[in-house]
Formats: structure tokens, sequence, C-alpha cells
């Protein structure tokens, strides 16, 4: 006869949380959400090894009751701690003035508040309201009818499973705690199919059980049992000394033993789930039952939810080596952008501008806008993030970003040509004055295009733009077909290529000397293409090109306008009969135009 495949077990329990399940190991948590943009969040934590802790919490009982407290204190960290990973928003006049004024985490007060309303919830229900309908029916017998110590105790505490079933059966109506049990059945599935030696996917989870023996449900049941037999005898203790406990006093008892219950019924729960005995069932039963409507089947989505976490936690459990991580939660902008400074400051990139540009330019707004408290989603964190690591490596900010603004108009920029820089505008603005609608312009080395595209939208002239490389031409007409600008594109090296002649011809060359680019800034000479850097030994390599073979390609009475270094201006004006040098904004002479 075939063995049966013996089952593994696991220690690891877990709870479900919005959208997400917690996992918990002998020395590590782990919670997995999934937020509204349907990225999986972790966050993990370590925790204290149970070789480690106190020999007194380790106790028979007391373990129980400790595990009891410490598991509703952070089951509602961990809940709370969830719903922190959605939201894009601006928090309300009422949070802004509880942080103002008593520099209070409105987060931190819920969690308080929810916690004290649970609390005071549970004694309603489930201690003061059975004790009141137990009352009401000895007040119906009359005649100062009371039921003795046992019968008390069971009717109460038949009361208290009805309203423990009613209140399941009620909540689970709600669209929020249905889906809450979805992630509580996943949470099963994804232990069960450890426990049978499965690999983890979601289609073997499916097929596993999503009813457990160490279930918090059966937890509770067994707590409300335990409870009717402990305050019975404890009742009984004080009647023989002629004791009556009524009232208050009835409540507070109940309130005093109940982390004495709590212990009994965690090590009952540790015990019977060693055992697949069909003795003990009748003992699982209950439990087992409640679980059908506490737990619901998942999807696959939420069984991947469960299963990183119950994979984190297993890998931290087996390493602890291994870095614990945070949530990406929603954050105001001013924090985000604040944090990005400091981060591109400790990289050495001191303008602060820069964390302004990434933050406004991923949200899609105002520069201004990058300190208001409008919330940002972890997906634009991430984005963020991901430009803020590109931006550390060296990588010039417009590259990360993926485009600028060139004259009014979006341009795309990478590594395949340089970046349109605001110089060039001054170029644009000169050459515009002389081009008009039937002009030809030829645009010479034209890199991502930013000139001819400004040049031909604005002046609606036929234009002509020419590069050596072929990388940068199709940058170039990325950009040309994004603002719908009519530009013909021709590789060529400078005139090599072009045939005729035009009205305009404006160029923004390499002019930088070839031992001088190493020595320049890593985000220009490590990422920007050294074939648009180099103007030769002394910079001016491309200007005396252009001028020996410009007049060739210039119609009588052209122009040809020119970028340069800031102390090129009066050589390159030198190699023409008739040329003007003009300064830019800042004063420096950057622009040459010669006249033919």
């Amino acid at each position: 006869m075939k063995k049966s495949k013996k089952e593994k077990k696991t220690s690891v329990g877990g709870q479900a949380v919005m959208e997400g399940v917690m996992m918990r190991g002998r020395t590590a948590m782990a919670t997995a959400v999934r937020d509204e943009d349907g990225v999986i969040r972790m966050e993990s934590v370590r925790l204290t090894p149970p070789e480690k802790r106190n020999k007194f919490a380790k106790l028979p009982v007391v373990r129980g009751v400790v595990n009891f407290v410490s598991s509703m204190v952070t089951g509602m960290k961990t809940l709370m701690r969830s719903a922190e990973v959605f939201g894009e928003g601006e928090p309300s006049k009422f949070e802004k003035w509880m942080a103002k004024k008593f520099k209070i985490n409105i987060m931190s007060v819920v969690l308080f508040l929810s916690a004290l309303l649970g609390v005071a919830l549970a004694v309603g229900l489930f201690i003061v309201l059975p004790q009141l309908a137990r009352r009401g029916i000895e007040l119906l017998v009359g005649g100062g009818f009371e039921f003795g110590v046992l019968a008390k105790n069971f009717i109460e505490g038949g009361f208290k499973i009805l309203v423990f079933v009613g209140y399941i059966l009620l909540i689970s109506l709600m669209k929020d705690v249905r889906r809450l049990f979805m992630y509580h059945g996943a949470e099963h599935k994804t232990i069960s199919c450890y426990e049978k030696d499965l690999p983890l996917t979601p289609e073997n989870a499916k097929t596993c059980s999503r009813i457990h023996d160490r279930c918090g449900t059966t937890f509770m049941v067994f707590v409300i049992v335990i409870s009717i037999l402990v305050f019975a005898l404890a009742e009984s203790l004080f009647a023989l000394y002629g004791m009556s406990v009524e009232k208050i006093w009835r409540v507070l008892l109940k309130i005093a033993l109940l982390p004495f219950v709590a212990g009994i019924s965690y090590e009952l729960l540790k015990g019977l789930a060693k055992t697949d005995s069909k003795i003990v069932l009748p003992l699982k039963w209950p439990g087992m039952l409640l679980q059908k409507i506490t737990t619901r089947e998942p999807d696959d989505e939420m069984l991947e939810v469960a299963i990183a976490a119950f994979g984190k936690v297993m890998e931290l459990d087996a390493d602890p080596s291994l870095p614990t991580e945070k949530f990406v939660v929603a954050k105001k902008r001013g924090e985000v952008t604040e944090e990005v400074k400091k981060r591109l400051l400790a990289g050495g990139i001191e303008e602060s501008a820069e964390a302004e540009w990434l933050v406004s330019l991923t949200l899609g707004v105002k520069r201004s806008e990058a300190y208001t408290d409008n919330l940002v989603s972890p997906k634009n964190i991430d984005k963020i993030n991901s430009l803020v690591e590109q931006r550390l490596s060296g990588r010039p900010l417009w590259y990360c970003v993926g485009d600028t603004e060139f004259y009014g108009y979006k341009i795309k920029t990478d590594e395949r040509a340089l970046i349109p820089r605001c110089e060039t505008e001054e170029l644009v603005e000169r050459a515009l004055k002389r081009i008009e609608k039937e002009s030809e312009v030829l645009d010479l080395c034209t890199g991502s295009g930013a000139i001819a595209v400004a040049v031909q939208k604005k002046s609606g002239a036929k234009v002509t733009a020419a590069d050596v490389s072929a990388d940068a031409l199709a940058l170039a007409r990325e950009n040309a077909a994004e603002n719908q600008a009519d530009v013909e594109f021709v590789q060529s090296d400078l005139f090599a290529e072009i045939d005729g002649a035009f009205d305009v011809i404006v160029s923004n060359p390499p002019y930088i000397k070839s031992e001088d680019i190493d020595g320049l800034q890593r985000e220009i000479k490590d990422f920007e293409p050294r074939i648009a850097l180099d103007g030769g030994a002394d910079g001016l390599d491309f200007y005396r090109r252009i001028a020996k073979d410009a007049p060739a390609h210039i119609k009588a009475g052209g122009a040809l306008f020119l970028e340069c270094g800031e102390t090129q201006a009066e050589e390159i004006a030198a190699m023409f009969e008739k040329a003007e040098i003009f300064k830019d904004l800042e004063g420096k002479e950057r622009i040459v135009k010669a006249e033919f």
C-alpha cells in the first residue's frame, strides 16, 4: 500500500489586513499589500526569537496571555498601517489643524480611538449584553427569581455565542469585510499549500483548504467556551464564601479573567493543531464551521499577495542578515520634495531646484506646487525614487526626466543627443527675426531637432535638418513627429550630403576643446555624446569647415547663425567677410551672424 506523503508543519501564522496579508514567523513579520495601482507593497520587521524571550513569558498559559495581547496590538497596528498604502489627495482642514496645534499624527489618534472603541464594543457585546439578556429573563419570570451559578454562566455563554455568530454574519454583508475574509482565505490557503509541500503558486494554493487549525476564529470560539467554564468556576468559589458577584462587579471579574481564559485557549489551540486525530475533531468542529464564514475563496491576485508575505517571512527567518523594508506609503508633496533634496545633497548635487523639478514633473504640477500638503501616491513615489537613483548615478536631470521644454515645445531627451540649452533659444530668437514663411532653412548639427522644430513651428518655413549621427536623427524625427513639425531630415557630415542653397542656416556645432572634455562635469562628459561636444584641439574645427563650405549653400542675401563658446566669438567672426556678434542674456558673446 502506498504511503501518503507526510505534510510539513510550520509555525508561521497570519492575519488579513486591508487589501493584503500579514504573516508572522519565528524571527520576523511581513505584511504584503496590493495598492490601488496593482503593485504589491511589502513591509517587514524583525522579532525577538523565542529562545531570547523572557523565560516567564514562555511559560504555558502565560505565553498565551502574552501572545493574545501582542496579537491584538500588532494586528491593529498592521491593519492601520496597511491603510496608509492608499490615497492621493490633500489632508482635511481638521488633520492640518491637529498636526499644527497639537503636533499630533492623525493616524496615531485614529489607531488609539479604534483600539479604545474596539475594546468598548467587545465588552458591551460579549459581556454586558449577555448579562443584561440573562437578567431580563429573570425579570420576566418574576417573583425575585434568580438562576443558579452554573445556569447563569451557561445562559450568558449561550447569548455570547449567538451575539458572536450574529456579529460575524452581519459584518460579512459588508463589501470591504468580504474582501478581508477573502484575504483571510488566501492566508490559510498559502499556509496549507506550504504544509502540503507544494510549490507556492496561486494555482497550487487554490486547490488547498481555506480552513486551518490555528485560525483566530477557532481561537475566539475556544475563548467563548472556556470563559463560560472559567467564569462559572470563579463565581462558584465566590459563592462558597457567601459572596454574590453581580452588576458591574460581574463585568469587572470577567474582564480580569479574560487574559487567563486567553492563555488557556492558546494552549488548547496549539495542542489541537498538532494532531489530526478524529477523537479531537468535535473540539475543532465549531471553529472550523465558523471559518466557513470568516474565510472566502480568494482570487489569484489575493493569493499572490499572501504568497509574497509568506515567502518574505520564510526568507527572513532563514537568513538573519537580510534587511527589512518599509511600505512605500502616500506622503505630503512637501515631505517628498525635502527627502529628495536631502538625498541629492548627500550625493553631491547641491542645486535644490533639481528636487523640485523631479517632483513637479513626475506629478505633472507646477514647480511652485512642489511643497504643498497634497498626498503623493506610492506609485508616484516609486517613479520619483527611480529618477533620484538615476540622477545620483550622474545622469543629467533632463535625461532622467526624459524631456524638456525648448522655446515652448516639448523635446524628448536621451543619450542620443545633447540636452537643448536655454542659450540655444536665444540663437533661435535671433534667427527667427530673419526667417519668413517662404524661407528655406537648414539646421546643421540638429542633434535632438530642437532648433528645427522651433523654427518650423514658429515661422512655417521649409526646414531641413542634418546631422552625422543616425541616432541623433532618429531622436530628432521623434521630436518633429511629437510636435507635428514638417521637417526634412538628412544624414550628413556638415554639408557633405546637402544639396541646394538656403536663405538661412542655423547651427550649434561642437565647440569644446578636446583636452577640456575630460574636465567637464560628469553629467556632460559621461552621458552626453562626445561627438556632439568635441570641437577639436581649439574647439573651432567645425566652424572652419562651415565657414569654408557655407557660401556654396547660402543664397545671396542669406544669413548664417552660429552658437559658440563664450570666448570664441571673435575668432569665428573673423572667418567671415561680414559678421556680427551678439551677447546672450548674461552678457556673454555667444552668437555670431554672418551675412552673404
